[in-house]
């Protein structure tokens, strides 16, 4: 069984990137009221601050950060991706070992996570989040994408509306 070692600390901010298991559907801007209903569920149970998301059709990139006293992530996680399949009607392959574990076949099993280290680390990894989308080819200019929290930080003045960043943001993000 493979050993994941992830970093722990409490109060810490982290980035993730979070895939379907078919990475051809649509399933999260198709069910966007789903997927922003299971996040607000789960932040109502345990607290977290959404610092950064940008949501496309079968991934997501967050930068969160959990309350001083707690590094339980990985709760927060599945507790979202279970509520987001449980409303989904049973439509998806599922091979033996899903089938065995009586497990959906809509979540890649993990995500990958990086604990912000510093200032530098944290703004390079909010822009890769609203950068995301012209990376992918979805739009032209950040603030024509609507499934991000871009369109709130630059109603707090964080952005302006026509930043457009650099598309070639470097670092490892989780993405192939």
């Amino acid at each position: 069984m493979p050993n994941y070692r992830r970093a722990f600390a409490p109060g810490g901010c982290w980035f993730f990137t979070v895939n379907l298991l078919e990475r051809r559907r649509t399933l999260l801007v198709d069910h966007i009221d789903i997927l922003r209903n299971a996040v607000s569920q789960t932040r109502r149970r345990y607290q977290f601050d959404i610092n950064a998301i940008v949501v496309l059709p079968e991934h997501l990139h967050a930068v969160l950060t959990l309350p001083s006293n707690d590094a339980d992530f990985s709760t927060r996680w599945r507790l979202i991706k279970t509520r987001f399949a449980k409303t989904l009607p049973n439509q998806e392959r599922l091979s033996a070992v899903r089938k065995a574990r009586n497990e959906r076949g809509i979540w890649q099993r993990r995500f990958w996570e990086h604990l912000i280290r510093d200032d530098a680390d944290y703004a390079r990894h909010v822009e890769y989040c609203y950068i995301n989308p012209i990376k992918h080819g979805l739009v032209s200019r950040v603030s024509d994408w609507p499934h991000s929290s871009f369109h709130r930080d630059v109603h707090r003045g964080i952005f302006a509306k026509d930043w457009a960043g650099e598309p070639s943001v470097d670092g490892e993000f989780g993405e192939a």
